[in-house]
């Protein structure tokens, strides 16, 4: 089959410009979390004091476009390339897919594109709220450092999919596995903000830095639905996902389940994020019980995309690494 160099050289490039403008936004971004304690402490200040715009044209009311602060403007601007970040990690792998005239995820590289392009849609859906924006640094964290381990270390020429993949199955199950582990990103993050604000760094008496930080987070009760919330929908298209691998196994093998490390691995995550849903609606078991045993789920995922590809020998062993 033909592969358009073109088309790929211009995806390369857009995986390239995706990765510099979701560093930017992440600098952007913590920036506003660094300074945002400031800010509100002023806001505070000035309320508390009545505190008028000079120039205001209405008394007693302050002209907030007019001194919006710095810090606001960069959080501000940070989520606009967050956007744009977006927008070109879903050209590169448009671009990337016009190519090669394929679903463009056939091979590990591809595959976390898609993921971290499904987390930060979710990210820009769960997020959107400006009060959110904090959540935006730690979401970008995990993001930036899958591609960059894909850009640098599973990086794969784009070529015709290899044959045990060419099947109707393949956009199927990858892109439903796709969707649900992006989504999941954005639970884990959320449950590991959850731990550390309802951890000691969370109470108002304690003046350290990290403390100060964490209480720029929005509140505990907020993080905890996000997590819930995201969890509700990634856990069926997950399960999904797994059902339509289970199929196509029996398709291509003659056997629905076989015991492979990435399907055994899959099915352990799905189990623990069943047993999270669980915890979450039984007294005794909510809030941090419950939240661990997301984190633990969040921990299988990363598990299951590295080590069971990179390290074991399985069925999923093509993913274009070796």
């Amino acid at each position: 089959m033909h592969v358009n160099i073109e088309l790929a050289r211009y995806s390369d490039w857009a995986f390239t410009s995706a990765v510099v403008a979701l560093v930017i936004a992440l600098l952007l971004l913590a920036f506003e979390l660094a300074y945002a304690g400031g800010r509100r402490a002023d806001a505070r200040a000035r309320v508390l004091a009545g505190a008028v715009s000079a120039d205001s044209a209405t008394p007693g009311v302050v002209d907030e476009v007019a001194r919006r602060p710095v810090d606001e403007r960069a959080g501000r601007a940070g989520l606009a390339v967050v956007y744009l970040g977006t927008g070109l990690l879903l050209a590169c792998l448009v671009l990337r897919g016009l190519a090669t005239l394929r679903v463009p995820w056939g091979n590990m590289y591809e595959f976390i594109n898609l993921t971290c392009l499904c987390g930060l849609v979710a990210g820009a859906i769960v997020l959107r709220r400006p009060q959110y924006r904090p959540l935006w640094v730690f979401l970008l964290l995990p993001v930036l450092i899958l591609l960059t381990v894909s850009g640098r270390w599973l990086y794969t020429n784009a070529a015709p999919v290899m044959p045990a993949l060419q099947s109707y199955w393949l956009p199927i199950h990858v892109s439903v596995v796709s969707l649900g582990s992006g989504v999941f990103l954005v639970a884990g993050i959320a449950s590991i903000l959850f731990l550390l604000r309802t951890s000691p760094l969370g109470d108002p008496g304690n003046d350290s830095a990290p403390a100060r930080l964490v209480r720029r987070f929005p509140d505990a009760q907020t993080l905890d639905r996000i997590a819930y919330r995201t969890t509700i929908f990634a856990f069926p298209v997950f399960g999904f996902g797994v059902i339509f691998g289970a199929i196509w196994a029996e398709e291509a093998w003659g056997r629905y389940w076989g015991w492979d490390p990435k399907e055994t691995v899959s099915f352990v995550a799905w189990v623990i994020y069943a047993a999270y849903l669980h915890a979450r609606s039984t007294a005794g078991w909510r809030d941090r019980k419950a939240a661990w045993i997301n984190v633990a789920g969040f921990v299988a995922m990363v598990f299951n995309l590295f080590f069971v590809n990179l390290v074991t020998v399985g069925l999923h062993s093509y993913a274009g690494v070796g």
